[in-house]
């Protein structure tokens, strides 16, 4: 691992963007911002998946109405994304939000964008500048025959110093694209030219599958340099999802810690037992575990009992029965039948005993 690009950091509402703050993960809401009672049910599922920031879209005066009363009843930063009309940016910031997503250059004249800045910065309110591939300026379309990184990053320096001379330098940049290779190429580009905290990804990522692979090589390479501050994996799928994919990815590089590690082995002409859907089952049923808590399903003897006693919780397949370890040593051997049961039993009382040390310590 590269070590991370040092950035300015900026402030959303309780958590801190950039600098040494560590690396969040957002998502963005996919009901309509003026449904309260749906956006709110959409952001609670995202605060339980580990969300620390949520982004809500406000393309109507209506829904920029509705924010206060979202903010209310949330707990992580809200921010809002506008485009073009730098009204809605103005509303938004009365409704008390954390942050504004917008493009200075889209939203009408200078004169607009300094009223924009002037009621932020009392506020203190950061800005995204948000530039995507697939919506640059025409004339740098024209430039550079379509979108590439080098008209990306001319377009974010543009939106840049439309902020850096109203004298407002509380902002983090994005450069998304579908491709994962322009985008990587694109961030390495400005990382060298801003001292701002960047926001990464790679934006119509696709469906689970494969948007899942297209985020992680874009995001997963960068955050390996030392590029990134704060991250969303976009997917066409419940947003809890990009949550879970995004905390994936920061614990694979070991930029986090808490939560779930669920690991399994691929399975092969080895195994005695279904691995594949042993796996499946209890990833599923292991799901909404938020502790930290590392668990390995292994399928045989080859590999099987080492990896399942490097884990705090782990299961070694056999013919027809099931060994459970915890932290290196069998508790349990069971049937095939009962593994799935017994391993979640396990991770239960595991999680208990610790929550139970730390209440102890406390008190102490």
């Amino acid at each position: 691992m590269t070590p991370r690009r040092g950035t300015r950091q900026i402030q959303l509402g309780p958590v801190k963007v950039g600098g040494d703050a560590p690396i969040t993960v957002q998502s963005m809401t996919k009901t309509d911002t003026r449904d309260v009672d749906a956006t709110l049910l959409q952001i609670w599922s995202l605060e339980a998946a580990g969300c620390d920031i949520v982004r809500l879209a406000v393309p109507v005066k209506e829904a920029a109405e509705k924010l206060g009363e979202i903010k209310k009843q949330i707990r992580i930063p809200l921010v809002a994304d506008i485009h073009f009309n730098y009204k809605l940016a103005l509303m938004a910031l009365d409704q008390g939000v954390d942050g504004l997503r917008l493009n200075p250059g889209n939203i009408g004249g200078k004169q607009f964008v300094m009223e924009v800045v002037r009621l932020a910065q009392a506020r203190r309110i950061p800005i995204r500048i948000g530039v995507n591939a697939g919506s640059l300026e025409k004339d740098l379309l024209a430039k550079y025959n379509g979108p590439t990184a080098q008209g990306m990053v001319e377009s974010a320096l543009r939106h840049i110093r439309i902020l850096e001379e109203c004298g407002y330098p509380e902002m983090k940049i994005s450069l998304k694209a579908s491709d994962p290779v322009m985008m990587i190429e694109a961030y390495r580009m400005l990382a060298d030219q801003v001292e701002y905290p960047f926001h990464l990804g790679v934006t119509e990522a696709g469906t689970p599958t494969v948007g899942s692979i297209q985020s992680a090589l874009g995001i997963g390479t960068l955050l390996a340099e030392g590029i990134g501050d704060t991250i969303r994996v976009s997917l066409a799928a419940d947003p809890v999802e990009e949550i879970r994919v995004g905390i994936e990815i920061l614990k694979a590089l070991g930029l986090r810690k808490q939560g779930l590690t669920f690991v399994a082995c691929p399975s092969c002409g080895r195994a005695d037992v279904d691995l594949v859907r042993l796996a499946r089952d209890a990833e599923e049923r292991l799901k909404g575990v938020t502790a930290n808590v590392h668990v390995a399903v292994m399928g045989c003897e080859v590999n099987g009992p080492g990896e399942a006693r490097a884990a705090d919780i782990g299961v070694a397949g056999g013919k027809g029965i099931g060994l459970i370890f915890r932290k290196g040593e069998v508790v349990r051997k069971v049937p095939e039948a009962q593994i799935i049961e017994a391993l979640c039993e396990e991770v239960e009382r595991f999680i208990a005993e610790k929550q139970a040390e730390r209440t102890a310590d406390v008190q102490d």
